[in-house]
């Protein structure tokens, strides 16, 4: 078994992406982080720690960690390869804030990191991956998609600040610069009803699919379908645009946008886990 680490992104997907596209609903993250490390690397501060584990000449494992975010693993073939990248980001004395990741595999990984290091785990955020492949028709709301653009950057923040604070309880340091990035490449999106009343963020993230979130709808707004209209027609414009499917993340402790997005089209593929370590934030 071992582990190879990599400094060129595009050296490290010509490696991995066909190992990450086997399954290519359960590697969305990954995939996506991938992605924007190549097309939007200016969105990104600090090198990235890209690793993959070998046995016998096949990867087993994929490992990627862009500072100050936890890191994410892939789907993994044989569970030693957690220590393996465990100790190899312990020897380069890596002071990680957690792991995120499909269920088993983000538990072990924590626990392994605890045993390791001697620092201890909370468990966070447990969430769904959910995949669409066809829009199913659903009755429409009042109102209609645009982009957001530079006019709207205020508007933007406030809703992703609120969106931040209540589904993670935190907010983004360089929130204004990402959101920045992200109005300039045309990628956050708007459900206007006379007035903006919900907003999504969308774009092709994956080969073969397209990626959407953060969604939020402000309190004065809610219960009256506009979220579900709005990705709704998202979705649609990136299937649109070539994509196979569209992938997205629910929080499984809030049934109501579970329903939403199944009316919308998309299944429910696995969950996902996310640990922090210690007292540290990503």
């Amino acid at each position: 078994m071992e582990i190879y680490r990599f400094e060129d992104i595009n050296r490290f997907y010509e490696r991995s992406h066909n190992y990450l596209l086997s399954d290519e609903a359960h590697h969305c993250l990954l995939l996506r982080i991938i992605h924007g490390l190549i097309h939007s690397p200016e969105r990104y501060e600090f090198p990235a720690y890209l690793a993959l584990v070998e046995a016998n000449g096949a990867i087993i494992a994929v490992a990627v960690r862009t500072p100050p975010y936890k890191l994410v693993i892939s789907q993994v073939k044989d569970f030693a390869a957690l220590q393996v990248i465990a100790e190899d980001l312990h020897n380069q004395q890596a002071l990680l804030p957690g792991v995120s990741g499909l269920v088993e595999e983000a538990q072990a990984f924590a626990e392994i990191w605890q045993r390791l290091t001697g620092t201890t785990y909370t468990s966070g955020i447990q969430m769904r991956i959910h995949q669409l492949s066809q829009v199913q028709p659903t009755a429409k709301a009042s109102g209609y998609l645009r982009h957001a653009d530079v006019g709207d950057l205020d508007l933007v923040l406030e809703w992703f600040e609120a969106f931040f604070l209540e589904a993670l309880g935190f907010v983004e340091e360089d929130l204004q610069r990402l959101v920045s990035l992200q109005l300039s490449k045309k990628i956050i999106y708007l459900w206007e009803d006379i007035v903006p009343v919900s907003i999504a963020s969308g774009k092709i993230s994956t080969p073969n699919g397209g990626w959407i979130g953060p969604v939020y709808t402000p309190v004065e707004y809610r219960q009256k379908g506009y979220a579900t209209s709005c990705v709704a027609a998202l979705s649609q414009a990136l299937l649109d645009q070539g994509c196979k499917n569209c992938f997205l993340f629910t929080d499984i402790a809030n049934p109501t946008s579970n329903h939403i997005y199944q009316t919308i089209g998309y299944q429910p593929v696995c969950d996902w886990h996310d640990y922090a370590f210690e007292n540290l934030s990503c």
